[in-house]
C-alpha cells in the first residue's frame, strides 16, 4: 500500500508564518488603529447627522421625501471608505517607503502567500471595524428616527436585522469596506508608493461620481453610476424602489469586487515578476 500523504506540522507552521507576521506588523502600527477608529467614528457621525437632518423636520411627510431610512442611516459608509482605502494602501506602501519590503521578502520569499497574507489580515481587521460602524449606524438610526415622520404607521419601520433587505444592506456595506481596503492594497502593490495609491484610489472612488453629477447627458451619467466602483458598490445599501436603481444591489457590489480583485490580481502578477 502506498503511504498516505500528510501535511507535516512543520509545513503547517511554515504556511502560517506569513499570516502571523503580517498580523503582527499591522496590529503593532499605531496608524492602523487610528485609521480603523476613524472609520468607525466618521461612519457613525455622518450617518447620525444624515438621519438627524431628516428628524429635524426637513421632511414634512414620509410620502413627500421618499427616503430610504436604512440607506440614510448608512450614509457614513460613503466617507468611511476613504479611511479603509488609506489603511489598505499603507499596509503595503509603507514597506516600500521605508525599504523594509526587502527584509520582508528575505523572510518570506514566496510572494503570492505574502500578498495573500496581507490581504487576509487587512480584510479581517477592516471587517471588524466595518461591522462595528455599520451596526452602530443602524442602531443610531433606530434611536433618532422615531421622532421623525418615518414611522411604522407611515410605511417606514425602524431598521432591523430581522428584515432581509436591512440585513443585506448591512452585510453588503461591511463587504464593500473590505473590498475598498483590498483595492488600496492592490494599488500600493502595483504602484509601489503609498501617496500614488491613495491619490489614485480616492480619485477612482470620489472624482468619477462627481463627474457623473456634472454630466448633462443622462445616458452617460447612468453608465458612470452603473460602472464606477463607489456608486455601484453603495447600491447594496438600498432597500426601497430597487427598480429605479441604475444597477441592482448585488450586481453593484459585484462591480466593486471586480475593481478590487482585478487590481489585486494584476498587482500580484506584477509583484511576482519584478524585483522589490
Amino acid at each position: 500500500m502506498s503511504p498516505v500523504n500528510r501535511v507535516s506540522p512543520v509545513s503547517r507552521v511554515n504556511a502560517l508564518r506569513p499570516l502571523h507576521a503580517e498580523w503582527t506588523k499591522l496590529r503593532t502600527l499605531p496608524s492602523s488603529w487610528w485609521l480603523l477608529a476613524a472609520t468607525v467614528v466618521l461612519t457613525l457621525t455622518v450617518g447620525a447627522a444624515a438621519v438627524s437632518s431628516v428628524a429635524d423636520g426637513v421632511c414634512a411627510s414620509a410620502a413627500g421625501c421618499h427616503e430610504d431610512t436604512v440607506k440614510l442611516s448608512l450614509t457614513g459608509v460613503w466617507l468611511g471608505q476613504a479611511t479603509v482605502l488609506v489603511l489598505g494602501a499603507l499596509s503595503m506602501g509603507a514597506e516600500y517607503g521605508t525599504g523594509t519590503i526587502r527584509t520582508t521578502l528575505t523572510a518570506v520569499p514566496r510572494r503570492v502567500p505574502l500578498l495573500a497574507s496581507k490581504a487576509a489580515v487587512l480584510a479581517a481587521m477592516t471587517a471588524g471595524a466595518g461591522a462595528v460602524a455599520v451596526v452602530g449606524s443602524l442602531g443610531l438610526g433606530r434611536l433618532i428616527l422615531p421622532g421623525a415622520v418615518f414611522t411604522r404607521e407611515s410605511g417606514y419601520p425602524l431598521p432591523s436585522f430581522t428584515d432581509g433587505p436591512t440585513l443585506r444592506a448591512a452585510f453588503g456595506s461591511v463587504l464593500g469596506l473590505m473590498l475598498i481596503a483590498l483595492l488600496g492594497l492592490g494599488l500600493a502593490a502595483l504602484l509601489r508608493d503609498s501617496a500614488a495609491a491613495i491619490t489614485t484610489g480616492l480619485g477612482l472612488l470620489y472624482v468619477v461620481p462627481l463627474l457623473a453629477d456634472l454630466l448633462a447627458d443622462p445616458a452617460w451619467k447612468d453608465r458612470l453610476e452603473r460602472w464606477a466602483p463607489m456608486p455601484a458598490g453603495l447600491a447594496v445599501q438600498s432597500t426601497r424602489d430597487l427598480s429605479r436603481l441604475p444597477i441592482g444591489p448585488w450586481p453593484g457590489l459585484a462591480v466593486l469586487a471586480a475593481y478590487a480583485l482585478g487590481v489585486l490580481a494584476v498587482a500580484t502578477a506584477a509583484f511576482r515578476a519584478r524585483d522589490a
